[in-house]
């Protein structure tokens, strides 16, 4: 009989102590405790990075408030640089110190998970030897003791031994409690941890592109003023131009619904909902009002079997864009990891053999325009317009005059 009763009563004990929020509740009520807290990451390096990173940020604001030159903008890079620099080196910093805790997290586990097993295992030693006790009642106690004196002292020890079972029962439900916050800071840390080291990725990435695009504006402006100051008027006199066409034909508001893909590729249109309120290259600039030489571009790739390109897919990757003019689309592009380049050309030699031109169209107002011809010769062509709608294979000269052509380009691969 008294097996079965020790039988049931640990198996009472354990349910109570891993399944009772009531009880819990009650221990924590009844004895203050304080959560285990990470150490803090604002250490020195930290905010000294976090200071140098404002006082860059200042600084590039400055520099873009003054007159665009090719050493102002030099000076803008070099502290974009830096200050991605320094943010790689807070982020390792911060990593750094959620890695300590996860440690410290980690030991206060092992240690816990020790100490809740032993008290567990005497908990319920002591809790079978305290109800084997129990069932003698004070008259058996009385019967049992040699003197009065006995039985209060029996009596007494009784008592002790009962206040001594509630404390461990305190003990282990708080060892319990203990080990489940140590727990949850391992699992929140370690996500912090996680969301860190792809943020410092991407700062690397960043870093990288940022360098690239230095060296590339060196490079275009050979180190010259004077060709630097070339390179960003004619770029901004092309925005400008694309900018004024759209007010010219009563704005870029969104369409939708206007791919069309057939045996000839995809068509677009720049002011698709898709894509048409996207920032050209994170510029003041939008897809649907600037964005119909990109969209172009686009169209021909997807006319060479690259069907997953879309405008997205080239103004996601800042490198096609010019240094010098971040929303002026370059003649070599990259979408989806494929490579290509515009270069001059002529339209019907090209549609004779099955490749489409890309053909800027200017007027004496400055409007200025690009489409994609598809087919055609002497004058009669099909177009995909990217900026009016429904524009797939259209007429050319249903919307324009071939004397406003004064660019034509073919996409090679």
């Amino acid at each position: 009989m008294v097996s079965l009763r020790k039988l049931f009563l640990i198996c009472t004990i354990a349910i109570f102590l891993l399944w009772s929020p009531f009880f819990s509740a009650l221990v924590k009520a009844q004895t203050p405790t304080e959560t285990p807290t990470p150490a803090p990451d604002n250490s020195q390096a930290v905010s000294d990075l976090q200071k140098q990173i404002q006082d860059l940020q200042n600084k590039i604001d400055d520099l873009q408030g003054q007159e665009q030159t090719l050493s102002s903008q030099i000076a803008v890079m070099d502290s974009q640089i830096k200050i991605t620099e320094y943010r790689i080196s807070l982020t390792k910093e911060q990593i750094l110190s959620l890695e300590e805790n996860i440690d410290t997290a980690q030991k206060k586990i092992s240690t816990l998970e020790g100490s809740l097993s032993t008290l567990t295992k005497i908990l319920v030693s002591r809790m079978i030897a305290g109800y084997e006790v129990g069932m003698q009642n004070q008259f058996n106690v009385l019967l049992t003791s040699n003197s009065i004196s006995d039985f209060f002292k029996r009596e007494n020890y009784l008592k002790i031994v009962e206040h001594h079972d509630k404390l461990l029962i305190y003990d282990t439900v708080q060892a319990k409690d203990d080990y489940a916050n140590q727990k949850q800071i391992f699992e929140d840390e370690r996500s912090k941890v996680i969301a860190l080291q792809q943020q410092l990725q991407s700062y690397t990435n960043d870093l990288n592109t940022q360098k690239t695009q230095k060296q590339a504006l060196l490079t275009d402006t050979q180190g010259s003023e004077a060709n630097y100051q070339k390179l960003l008027a004619s770029a901004q006199a092309q925005l400008a131009g694309f900018s004024s066409f759209a007010v010219s034909q009563g704005g870029a508001s969104i369409l939708s619904n206007q791919t069309v893909c057939d045996s000839w590729g995809c068509y677009y249109n720049q002011r698709d909902s898709q894509w048409g309120n996207m920032a050209l290259n994170h510029t003041q600039y939008s897809i649907a009002s600037d964005g119909c030489l990109l969209t172009s571009v686009a169209m021909v790739y997807t006319h060479y079997g690259h069907k997953d390109v879309t405008p997205i897919s080239i103004n996601s990757n800042p490198s096609n864009f010019a240094s010098y003019y971040p929303a002026y689309l370059k003649y070599n592009v990259v979408a989806n990891g494929v490579s290509s380049q515009r270069v001059g050309s002529y339209i019907d030699q090209n549609l004779q053999n099955g490749d489409p031109v890309i053909v800027g169209i200017e007027y004496s107002s400055g409007d200025t325009h690009f489409v994609v011809l598809t087919s055609g010769s002497n004058g009669n062509y099909m177009m995909n317009d990217p900026f009016t709608p429904n524009g797939h294979n259209i007429p050319f000269t249903s919307k324009y005059s071939l004397s406003s052509i004064f660019e034509i380009d073919k996409v090679t691969f």
